[in-house]
């Protein structure tokens, strides 16, 4: 089967902090849209979140096996697990249309405060993720999600994201760039 991540999922050394997948493969995914949002108060920040929709947002699909699938299903507690039609799936690459595809969503929107607020350090390391398939990729990652005005910590310094990872030092000023074009001061 396969899980469709959409966000810090699409970073290699995130994911492999929580299981074994295949190696993932970059796709875009129709009538899912990608938001930064709050799950619930064990979560001290605003991670990303989608929810069924008419856009599309693009990700990375990953083959798992059941016992992968369920360290998934506990590191994405407060999200609930849908699985996607192969023809949402938009690929160049081959997948096997008839194993399972799951995403993990949100049934609501509920947006970033200061108390819960976006953070700097699971940015970077979904961006890194993005970046290490293209520079392209990681642009239309920043186009496609929404909320980029809520309230951001940067937290670099004393990183307070658990899954934190693979972000080197040459990736923070294209991440700089990239938050550019979508924060406002």
């Amino acid at each position: 089967m396969y899980i469709f991540g959409y966000g810090s999922l699409i970073n290699h050394y995130s994911r492999t902090r929580t299981g074994q997948t295949s190696e993932a493969v970059a796709v875009t995914v129709k009538g899912i849209e990608r938001y930064w949002g709050k799950i619930d108060s064990r979560y001290s920040i605003s991670p990303l979140v989608a929810m069924v929709g008419a856009g599309e947002c693009n990700g990375v699909l990953m083959r798992v096996n059941d016992e992968a699938l369920q360290c998934f299903d506990q590191r994405e507690r407060g999200y609930q697990r849908i699985e996607l039609e192969p023809n949402q799936i938009i690929t160049s690459n081959e997948i096997d249309k008839h194993q399972p595809i799951w995403v993990y969503v949100r049934p609501q929107h509920e947006p970033p405060c200061e108390v819960q607020p976006i953070m700097q350090t699971y940015v970077d390391t979904v961006l890194a993720g993005c970046l290490s398939i293209s520079e392209t990729f990681a642009k239309t990652f920043v186009q496609t999600t929404q909320g980029w005005h809520y309230p951001l910590e940067n937290d670099r310094h004393q990183p307070k994201y658990g899954n934190h990872a693979g972000v080197e030092e040459r990736h923070l000023d294209q991440i700089d760039q990239l938050l550019a074009t979508v924060r406002t001061k």
